[in-house]
């Protein structure tokens, strides 16, 4: 028994195929960059005596300063409060000082008012009238200031007269026209000014500041003793005062 084989493929006539075309050549990428390695954890050590140590002793430093800056601060406290007191102290010494000085000032000033205006006491010595025809008679100075004061032991007469008057009140007393005591106060030329039976006279006379033209006179009805305490303070007047 034959087999038949199949004929066979006549392959001159096939077309050939074209040669096989090789793929491009696929383009290098450019290398990855480099990662650096993970860093390792830390591993966590147990505190050792050393730090406990460390620990400790910054602990002790810092309390320490603490104390120090504490006391310091007590020491500048206390110092502050004896600046204050001795500040307190210097004070109340200038308020003194400042008082003193203004009594001071004053004493300076009044002292110079006397200078300019010395005060002088001119009659101070008790006297007696021994009666009507009895007198006491002073002169007022000029440019001063006359401050008449006396009291007596009994009624006085008491009158501030120009000399013009004085010599009509003695003229009245050699005429017979009365007594010393009722002439000295009732003249024809009368007075510059009168106290009639008296015990004390006060009065400051200003009219000799500028005119040396009085006088004054102490008469009485009676036996008295009479204590002036008469004086005068130095206050020329600008121009002609009283009876000049």
């Amino acid at each position: 028994m034959t087999v038949d084989s199949p004929p066979l493929a006549d392959h001159a006539s096939d077309p050939i195929p074209p040669p096989p075309v090789e793929p491009p050549a696929a383009e290098l990428a450019p290398p990855l960059p480099q990662q650096a390695p993970p860093a390792a954890l830390p591993v966590r050590r147990k505190p050792s005596l050393l730090w406990y140590g460390t620990l400790f002793v910054a602990l002790v430093v810092t309390l320490g300063g603490f104390g120090l800056l504490y006391t310091d601060d007590q020491s500048w406290q206390r110092q502050t409060h004896d600046l204050m007191k001795q500040n307190a102290g210097l004070s109340e010494q200038l308020l003194t000082a400042q008082t003193s000085l203004a009594d001071t000032q004053k004493q300076v000033t009044d002292l110079q008012a006397q200078l300019q205006h010395p005060h002088l006491g001119i009659w101070n010595v008790q006297q007696k009238i021994d009666g009507a025809d009895w007198y006491l008679a002073g002169g007022v100075p000029d440019t001063f200031t006359y401050h008449l004061s006396a009291t007596a032991d009994g009624p006085m007469s008491v009158s501030i007269l120009t000399f013009e008057q004085f010599a009509a009140a003695i003229e009245c007393v050699d005429n017979g026209a009365g007594t010393t005591n009722y002439c000295m106060h009732h003249s024809k030329k009368g007075t510059v000014k009168s106290w009639l039976n008296v015990t004390s006279v006060s009065y400051d006379f200003h009219d000799a500041e500028g005119c040396a033209n009085y006088m004054v006179v102490f008469t009485a009805a009676n036996p008295v003793t009479v204590r002036p305490d008469v004086s005068v303070t130095y206050n020329p007047a600008a121009s002609f005062t009283g009876d000049c």
